[in-house]
């Protein structure tokens, strides 16, 4: 009997189109037990693990196009937290660039302090805002990316969009009737 952790791995397999659940115990039991050691696989090796060569090829553009997916939306936060820290260490200079006018000049150095925290204001906002625009474009880029690899698989694999195949003879209708009497 598989332990929890083994049945995880299969169960995160096996979400992947294309990938069943025999499928993905063969992977597992061959040492591939994450999508980020599925895409970085090759054919033969999936062919070794026991799929077939049609099934091996599905499998792998499928993995791949999930781990581009999880990557960028891995990055985002990244990017947005670099842009935020950019924002504040500009913010600060302005700051500090107004504070020796207003002392060198008082009666001038106060209208360039003001105008100075209003542009820092001013610059921390748009920093912001670009940061969550940053973040909004990589999760429209993942989404889009991830719907692209759906419409791949979906092409190369079965034709008809509307074609549901149970995963598991329980999901079939005659067993649910079966089930209901």
């Amino acid at each position: 009997m598989a332990s929890k952790g083994t049945d995880s791995k299969i169960d995160k397999l096996s979400a992947l189109p294309n990938v069943s659940a025999a499928s993905a115990k063969k992977l597992v039991a061959a040492k591939i037990d994450s999508v980020a050691k599925l895409a970085k696989s090759t054919s033969s090796a999936l062919q070794k693990a026991g799929l077939s060569a049609a099934v091996a090829g599905k499998v792998l553009t499928a993995a791949k196009a999930a781990n581009k997916v999880t990557s960028a939306a891995k990055k985002a936060p990244a990017k947005a937290k670099k842009a935020a820290t950019a924002a504040k260490s500009s913010a600060k200079k302005t700051s500090t660039k107004a504070k020796a006018a207003a002392k060198k000049a008082p009666a001038k150095a106060k209208k360039a302090a003001t105008a100075a925290k209003s542009s820092a204001k001013k610059t921390s906002t748009k920093a912001k805002a670009a940061a969550k625009k940053t973040t909004a474009k990589a999760k429209k880029a993942a989404k889009a990316t991830a719907s692209k690899a759906k419409k791949a698989v979906n092409d190369a694999g079965r034709k008809g969009g509307t074609i549901k195949v149970p995963k598991s003879v329980n999901q079939m209708d005659w067993m649910k009737r079966l089930r209901n009497r």
